[in-house]
């Protein structure tokens, strides 16, 4: 017994010794390798679909579902003319998704000579490392430093991390969202512009990022007798929170002046939501009500007629708010909590629940450091184990092709 534990000792004054950004890349590392298990075994297992043969590999199993719009728009770019279904409406197209990572994959292409597969998940998994060593420096600001290095441990493990290597563009995002809070905690508000104007082209994100500014401008003013805040900064960080805003409608703009239709970014994001309700104009606050009152009845089997929408939208309000306002979630500080909430509110204001919403979640990521402050050894052991479960759980139901699939990640 004496011995094991001077042996575990020694290891814990190894990794002591290890630099934290070590750390974080070792962590991100072996979250890597079990994520890496769990896709080949299902590969193994995957049928015949419409983007693979039977038991693909790893790559080609990485490049599936939404991965193939952006192979489109690395080869083929965005339509000028917008496709129409038989009835005449928008259908689903490349104008979905935003020009950046597809176009860091096609230069790594045209570098290399690779093709789009294996050059899409080394884009993906290279962003991925490079965030956790962003999102360990911004956990050290608000946390200690073992509880930082744990929320870093709970963001590569979390249910939704393989998402992080493969052909989607949300590792590439993380990076950029995750070096913007940490620039706006150090009040670094210049050079959060150049970091949010290309996040703002590399996942839907503009609009949420100036919403958190905004409400970031007024709790400095508020809090600016016992936090000083100079007149410098209240310059830096309303410029950047308005041309955060303009680059939120800069896609949609874009969109515009490519095909003619001021509407065509938003009639083709309401196209992936009409195999649920139809095709519906885009009502700001609507989508969560119509899709919650669509689960109940058509999900649950819950009787129609009762408002399933409201009150699921209340419950989950009510949860929102309680967790931001929990003594963990405090500890992180004002900033990010309030991104949190101003991503929500972002959701809650354009979105349409459906089996991608645990994806979109992802931006939530300080999270992590409030279920990284618990310091038992079992918790954290359980909270690792049942991350992993959620990851096959996920994988299962969401990534693996199915047949006629209701669970696009």
């Amino acid at each position: 017994m004496r011995g094991a534990e001077l042996r575990f000792g020694s290891i814990c004054g190894l990794w002591r010794r290890i630099p934290w950004w070590a750390q974080a890349l070792l962590v991100f590392g072996a979250a890597r390798a079990v994520t890496t298990t769990i896709l080949l075994v299902v590969a193994a297992g995957q049928a015949a679909n419409a983007w693979t043969g039977p038991s693909p590999g790893y790559a080609d199993f990485a490049s599936i579902w939404d991965g193939r719009w952006y192979n489109i728009v690395a080869e083929s770019g965005y339509p000028s003319v917008l496709p129409r279904t038989e009835d005449g409406q928008v259908a689903e197209n490349a104008w979905a998704f935003m020009p950046v990572y597809p176009m860091v994959v096609r230069a790594l292409m045209v570098l290399t000579g690779a093709p789009w597969a294996p050059s899409a998940v080394f884009v993906s998994l290279a962003c991925g490392f490079a965030s956790a060593v962003v999102v360990a420096r911004l956990f050290r600001l608000v946390l200690p430093p073992g509880t930082a290095m744990f929320a870093v441990v709970c963001y590569s493990v979390s249910p939704l991390s393989p998402i992080l290597q493969v052909a989607y563009a949300e590792s590439m995002h993380l990076l950029l969202l995750a070096g913007a809070l940490y620039l706006v905690l150090r009040r670094r508000y210049w050079m959060v512009l150049p970091v949010i104007a290309v996040a703002s082209f590399t996942r839907p994100s503009g609009l949420a990022f100036a919403l958190f500014l905004l409400v970031h401008l007024l709790h400095r003013w508020w809090t600016r007798q016992r936090d000083p805040f100079p007149a410098s900064e209240r310059i830096a960080a309303s410029v950047t929170a308005v041309a955060s805003g303009v680059l939120g409608l800069g896609w949609l703009l874009i969109a515009w002046a490519l095909t003619g239709s001021f509407t065509a970014y938003t009639d083709t994001e309401l196209a992936w939501r009409s195999a649920y309700i139809g095709y519906t104009d885009l009502v700001p606050f609507a989508g969560w009500f119509q899709g919650l009152d669509w689960w109940a009845v058509n999900g649950l089997r819950l009787p129609a007629g009762f408002r399933w929408g409201a009150a699921g939208v209340a419950v989950l309000v009510a949860a929102a708010v309680a967790l931001l306002l929990s003594p963990p979630a405090r500890r992180l500080g004002v900033d990010l909590r309030l991104w949190v909430g101003s991503y929500l509110l972002y959701l809650f204001g354009v979105f349409f629940p459906q089996s991608s919403t645990f994806r979109l979640l992802v931006p939530v990521f300080p999270l992590a450091g409030v279920l990284a402050q618990p310091r038992s050894v079992v918790y954290r052991v359980a909270i690792v184990v049942a991350s992993i479960v959620g990851q096959i759980g996920w994988t299962l139901i969401a990534w693996r092709v199915d047949g006629y699939d209701w669970t696009p990640p």
